[in-house]
């Protein structure tokens, strides 16, 4: 299945480039699409979260974050499908806010 980009959860976009205010944001992005090619949940299953997380921010906080919503969107629905837990993620991400500037992502 091919990845639709567009519509109400379509990413920031400037110039129609996709728009990234951070290197963590980019990488959310492209974790997600990897998990979605390599079977482990479905495009339309994904963007139905992010689109709700995105309604959710819009209606209670004029500072929301696009990407944040796409973060929790993806963490709710690993958490869901069995995949990881949140908690699990956050052990995760903080082991890796841990390690030095220039470290290797492969370990």
């Amino acid at each position: 299945m091919t990845v639709d980009l567009s519509g109400p959860a379509a990413p920031p976009r400037r110039n129609g480039e996709l728009v990234f205010a951070a290197p963590w944001e980019s990488r959310v992005f492209g974790i997600t699409l990897a998990l979605q090619e390599a079977g482990l949940f479905g495009w339309d299953e994904f963007r139905e979260r992010l689109i709700a997380a995105i309604a959710a921010q819009e209606r209670g906080n004029a500072g929301w974050s696009y990407y944040a919503c796409w973060a929790g969107a993806l963490e709710a629905l690993l958490a869901a499908r069995g995949i990881c837990s949140v908690a699990e993620l956050d052990v995760r991400a903080e082991r890796l806010a841990m390690r030095a500037p220039g470290h290797d992502h492969r370990r």
